[in-house]
C-alpha cells in the first residue's frame, strides 16, 4: 500500500494533519448554529468582537470535548494495538474480553457509592473516585479473563471470549442492579454514561487522559520491540530474552489502566481497540513501533468524526457515541470472526 512506502515521518504528518482539520470541523459542529469563521476566531484569538456565549461555548463545551475525544481515541487504539500483539490475535480487545465491562460496573459502582458528595466535590469524582473504581473494575476482570484464558499449553482466545462474554453480562447485570435502586439523578448520570458521551468533558477530565496518554504511549513505546518479538511466538521470545510473563502481566495491567480511565471519564465506547488496530496493520505492518503512533493518531481521527456524526445525526439532539462506535465495530467483528472460525475452533 502507498503508505507502507512512505516513510513513517511522512505517515506521520499527513495523520497529524489530518487530526488537526477534524479537530478545528469538530469544534465548528454543534447544536447551537455558529459559523465557520467566527468559531474559528474564536479558537484562534477569542475575539472580544464575538458574543460573550460564542466564546463560552467554543472554550468551555467544544473545545474540551474535541481533545477529550481524540485523547480518549488515541487511548483505546494503543490499549487495542497492546493487547491484540500481546495475545497474537485479532479478535484481543478490551471491550469483547470483558475488560469494559469491568470497568463500567467499577465505575458505576463509584457513581452511585459517592453521589452525594458529587456537587459538593466534583474533582474528587472525576479525578479520584471514579477512575480509581474504574481501574480496579477494568483491572480485575482483566486478571480474571488472563487466568482463566491461560494454562500451561498458553493462552486460548476462545476461552477468553467466552469468559469475556460471562464477565460482561455479570457486569451488565450489575449495572441493571444499580440503575434500578438509584435515584433520578443517578439514573440520569448512569444512562448517559453507559451509552458512552463526551457531553460532560471538561478541563480536569483532559488533564487525568491526558498525562495518562503520554505514559502508555511512552511505556508501550519502550515495549515495542518485545511485543514484536512475541509475535514470533512465546517459546521463541523467550529465546531471545523476552520476559513474557512479566511483560503480559505488565501490558494486561497498563492496558486496564487506560480503559478504566476511558470508561471514567467518557463511558462505554467500544469497537475502537478493534478496528484501528486492523487499519494500522495495513498501512503499516506489524511493526509495534510504527504501529502504536500510527494506530493512536487513527483512534483519536475516528473517534472524533464519530463525535461529530453523533451530535449531527439527530440535531438538536445528541446521539450518543457509543451506539456510533458500534454501528462502525460491530459489523467488523463479525467479519474478523467470519475470517477466524477455523482458526479459534
Amino acid at each position: 500500500m502507498l503508505f507502507r512506502r512512505l516513510p513513517l515521518s511522512i505517515t506521520l504528518t499527513l495523520f497529524a494533519g489530518l487530526l488537526s482539520v477534524m479537530t478545528v470541523a469538530s469544534i465548528t459542529v454543534g447544536p447551537m448554529n455558529i459559523g465557520f469563521f467566527d468559531s474559528l476566531s474564536s479558537l484562534v484569538n477569542r475575539s472580544n468582537q464575538l458574543a460573550p456565549h460564542i466564546n463560552l461555548v467554543i472554550h468551555e463545551i467544544r473545545l474540551p470535548r474535541t481533545l477529550l475525544c481524540a485523547i480518549v481515541g488515541a487511548i483505546l487504539a494503543m490499549c487495542g494495538t497492546v493487547m491484540q500483539g500481546l495475545f497474537r490475535n485479532p479478535l484481543a480487545e478490551p471491550g469483547i474480553i470483558g475488560v469494559s465491562a469491568g470497568a463500567a460496573l467499577g465505575a458505576a459502582i463509584a457513581i452511585v457509592l459517592f453521589s452525594g458528595i458529587s456537587e459538593q466535590f466534583p474533582a474528587f469524582m472525576n479525578l479520584a473516585a471514579v477512575p480509581v473504581f474504574a481501574f480496579l473494575g477494568g483491572a480485575i476482570t482483566t486478571v480474571l479473563v488472563y487466568k482463566l484464558g491461560t494454562s500451561k499449553f498458553g493462552t486460548s482466545v476462545t476461552i477468553m471470549l467466552l469468559a469475556g462474554v460471562a464477565i460482561s453480562a455479570l457486569s451488565g447485570a450489575g449495572i441493571g442492579y444499580l440503575n434500578f435502586k438509584a435515584d433520578d439523578q443517578m439514573l440520569r448520570d448512569l444512562t448517559l454514561w453507559s451509552m458512552g458521551s463526551f457531553a460532560g468533558a471538561n478541563w480536569s477530565s483532559i488533564a487525568l487522559t491526558g498525562i495518562s496518554m503520554v505514559l502508555l504511549y511512552w511505556i508501550f513505546s519502550r515495549k515495542a520491540m518485545a511485543l514484536n518479538a512475541l509475535l514470533l511466538g512465546e517459546s521463541e521470545a523467550n529465546h531471545l530474552g523476552i520476559p513474557v510473563q512479566r511483560l503480559k502481566r505488565q501490558l494486561i495491567l497498563l492496558a486496564a489502566i487506560g480503559v478504566g480511565v476511558t470508561v471514567s471519564v467518557a463511558g462505554m465506547i467500544g469497537f475502537i481497540g478493534l478496528v484501528i488496530p486492523h487499519l494500522g496493520r495495513m498501512l503499516a505492518g506489524p511493526d509495534h513501533r510504527k504501529l502504536l503512533p500510527i494506530s493512536a493518531l487513527m483512534g483519536a481521527i475516528l473517534l472524533t468524526s464519530a463525535d461529530m456524526f453523533a451530535r449531527v445525526a439527530v440535531a438538536p439532539a445528541e446521539l450518543p457515541v457509543g451506539i456510533v462506535t458500534a454501528i462502525i465495530g460491530a459489523p467488523f467483528f463479525l467479519y474478523l470472526l467470519f475470517q477466524q472460525k477455523g482458526k479459534i475452533l
